[in-house]
């Protein structure tokens, strides 16, 4: 074992987990203040429930060696999981701390759903919906893309930190919920301002932070394949920030706050697959190109089809995640990553059309499964919250709590 990159991992770990938090700003500033302690209960109930089910069988399901479609539950209960190194991981840090590390994956990656169906989802339902959820989709596709015996990895897919398993994955299924449970009550004839942009821009401060531990720590070592995606996680996110702000100003006369934060969000989204495998030059690209690709489909295209995706959890993650995996089997470099391949523009257009698979695969199972967690959820217990307490706020229905209290 070596320690510099067992105490490494460990505060990667702890970046991670800060990054949950941290979108429950980033969300809670955008809804209606009657919502803004549900929006932060779910994100903390997610990071303990998925705490715990990540130790008792998530992590099995997700990295125990075994078939193609999930691992089993050789691991369950964390047996068999030491402090050893365990090779085919990593060779140079505790099999717990790789195991802690992508908890925080497993955790966030539900929490980015929410987005989607925030100001109008049972508590009930959502805690219910978001176990099986991390159980049939997230842990079965973060076997397939990273675990041993995984038939996209071995396929050769590739995902540095969670294009595909965390972003595409939670699109989807976030278009998929915005869908069933339909829209917000008056929506038509009173679009909701974010009630608090400084939490907004609290929650993009602590995702940039946390993004850090997301990428960097994804190499598993303190190496120079850490600083590589240190650096163009930074590259990307500035890029995209800025480029976002620029067309807001072009298209509106004025760029704004909240524009900037989300083009960062998109930044941070497109790089993430593609972190540990390209360099400076393409993570500008990959940069500025989110940020036209999301405006499009969060400020053009959502309007059109008209369906009620409250805090662009799929124009952001799901679209940004796919142009960054894609992305990936254009500019991917063996000079940077000699253990990943290159891609299209360095000679290999193979790995294009591996990475243009698994989005498909990962975009198609996510879909159907989550539509059937949905409407099995829905029949049990009922998923969506009654038209009075909607009106009344989810923090006063679903908690007894407020947000704010106004003095008299």
């Amino acid at each position: 074992m070596n320690s510099g990159d067992t105490a490494f991992i460990l505060i990667s770990s702890a970046l991670v987990m800060l990054m949950t938090p941290g979108l429950a700003f980033f969300y809670g500033g955008m809804v209606r203040r009657k919502n803004m302690l549900s929006i932060l209960m779910q994100c903390f109930i997610v990071l303990c429930a998925l705490s715990l089910q990540w130790v008792l069988f998530g992590y099995s399901l997700s990295f125990a060696p075994g078939s193609g479609f999930w691992g089993g539950l050789r691991w369950a209960g964390l047996n068999g999981v030491g402090l050893e190194p365990y090779a085919d991981y990593s060779a140079t840090i505790p099999h717990q701390a790789f195991m802690i590390f992508q908890a925080m994956f497993a955790i966030i990656t539900p929490a980015l759903i929410i987005g989607a169906f925030a100001e109008r989802m049972k508590f009930s339902a959502f805690l219910i919906f978001t176990l099986l959820w991390a159980t049939f989709v997230y842990d079965p596709v973060c076997h397939w893309v990273w675990g041993i015996g995984g038939w996209l990895r071995n396929l050769g897919a590739l995902d540095f930190a969670g294009g595909t398993v965390v972003h595409i994955n939670a699109g989807i299924a976030a278009l998929v919920s915005a869908l069933v449970i339909g829209r917000r009550k008056n929506l038509d004839h009173h679009a909701p301002a974010p009630h608090n942009l400084p939490f907004i821009v609290l929650g993009t401060g602590l995702l940039w932070f946390g993004w850090f531990g997301f990428n960097a720590g994804s190499a598993l070592a303190a190496n120079g394949l850490a600083v590589n995606a240190f650096v163009v996680t930074n590259t990307a996110a500035a890029a995209a920030g800025l480029s976002w702000a620029l067309i807001e100003w072009f298209r509106h006369g004025k760029p704004t706050m909240f524009g900037t934060a989300s083009g960062v969000v998109a930044g941070l989204v497109a790089i993430t697959p593609a972190a540990g495998y390209v360099s400076v030059i393409p993570a500008i690209i990959i940069g500025i190109l989110v940020s036209v690709i999301c405006f499009i489909a969060v400020s053009v295209i959502k309007p059109k089809l008209g369906y009620d995706d409250s805090l662009d959890a799929f124009g952001v993650h799901c679209v940004g995640g796919i142009w960054g995996a894609l992305a990936t089997g254009l500019f991917a470099s063996k000079s940077v990553n000699p253990a990943g391949a290159d891609g299209l523009f360095f000679g290999n257009p193979q790995l294009f059309m591996i990475q243009l698979k698994a989005v498909a695969v990962v975009a198609a199972y996510s879909f159907i499964v989550t539509f059937v967690i949905y409407k099995l959820v829905d029949m049990i217990i009922g998923v969506r919250v009654s038209d009075k307490e909607e009106s009344m706020g989810l923090d006063l229905t679903q908690h007894q709590e407020r947000a704010y209290t106004v003095l008299e």
